[in-house]
């Protein structure tokens, strides 16, 4: 086990922008040892997947003998921003997710992107854990793309989420960690689940079983791979987005992650002034797979996505 510095830069005030991974290998050479790596803590205000890396670490650690290939773990990708709960990094309001591969001569943000992705390099397989927004909450769930699906959908399967959403592709893409390391042959998953500023510990349970059981598919683990759930896989064209009609605050009556059926009333938006309601009902027979957290509502806001039932039958 070692903890590893990807990236230092000096910041103003004598401080440091420091990145790090914790390296856990197999005993003896590493050369020809496969390889996975686990990202997360891109955006500050996403906390899920700080468990998923303690938890994965303290789990190696107590069977060392049974790792037969190398774990590379980066819990923070966006330290800054972790330190502050802030989505980008602070000062230079810049998504990180929006600036990869970077450049190893640009703005500090660009450097440390672009080393990130040399670190990375080489990885078998790279899982990028995200949360949803402090707005949402989302089921865990694996986003890939269409250019990316025939390579990715074989390992997302095994990775024990509810659903495998395949999205069309978008030129905002492009600039992402996961879309710079698919191009570059490393197979690269987004895992998306929970809340913003929140640790779900059931969804980072779920998603570590699913992490094990690829490890052993890999030939990294050596110990029983737990069992995984078969995903819902789905594209865009099969998902309803249900967006506020008005102004107010959001209450949701139906349950996140159960079936719903066309012109059942998922919820309601109340006006506390006026005492008048507008409800709101799902479009569509099927699976309520997101759901508002964050009550108030601006005319526009995202309130829920149903997944249409005759996909959740495929």
């Amino acid at each position: 086990m070692s903890i590893e510095q990807v990236v230092c830069v000096h910041l103003p005030v004598d401080e440091q922008m420091r990145i790090q991974k914790l390296r856990l290998a197999q005993e003896g050479p590493a050369q020809g040892l496969r390889r996975l790596s686990v990202v997360t803590g891109t955006h500050g205000d996403e906390l899920e997947g700080q468990y998923v890396c303690y938890e994965l670490a303290r789990r190696i650690r107590e069977q060392p003998q049974l790792l037969r290939g190398i774990v590379d773990i980066y819990p923070a990708l966006n330290p800054l921003g972790i330190d502050s709960i802030t989505r980008g990094v602070p000062g230079f309001d810049l998504d990180m997710n929006r600036i990869f591969p970077g450049s190893e001569d640009g703005s500090m943000a660009e450097y440390a992107a672009n080393s990130i992705i040399r670190d990375i390099e080489g990885s078998d397989v790279c899982i990028d854990v995200h949360a949803s927004n402090i707005f949402l909450r989302e089921i865990p769930q694996v986003r890939v793309s269409e250019t990316t699906a025939r390579t990715l959908l074989p390992y997302a399967r095994e990775l024990n989420c509810d659903f495998i959403w395949v999205h069309a592709s978008a030129p905002v893409l492009e600039s992402t960690l996961a879309h710079t390391l698919n191009t570059r042959g490393v197979p690269t998953l987004v895992v998306e689940m929970g809340v913003g500023m929140r640790i779900t510990r059931a969804f980072g349970d779920q998603l570590l079983s699913g992490i094990f059981h690829l490890m052993h598919s890999l030939g990294i683990w050596a110990g029983e791979a737990p069992d995984v759930r078969e995903p819902i896989i789905s594209t865009d064209g099969r998902v309803s987005f249900l967006n506020a009609p008005t102004l107010g605050m959001f209450v949701p009556t139906a349950t996140h992650w159960e079936n719903v059926h066309a012109g059942e009333i998922i919820g309601e938006i109340i006006n506390p002034l006026t005492g008048e309601g507008t409800p709101i009902a799902s479009p569509v027979d099927g699976l309520l797979f997101t759901l508002r957290e964050y009550p108030l509502v601006y005319e526009g806001s995202l309130l829920a996505r149903v997944l249409a039932r005759e996909e959740v039958r495929a």
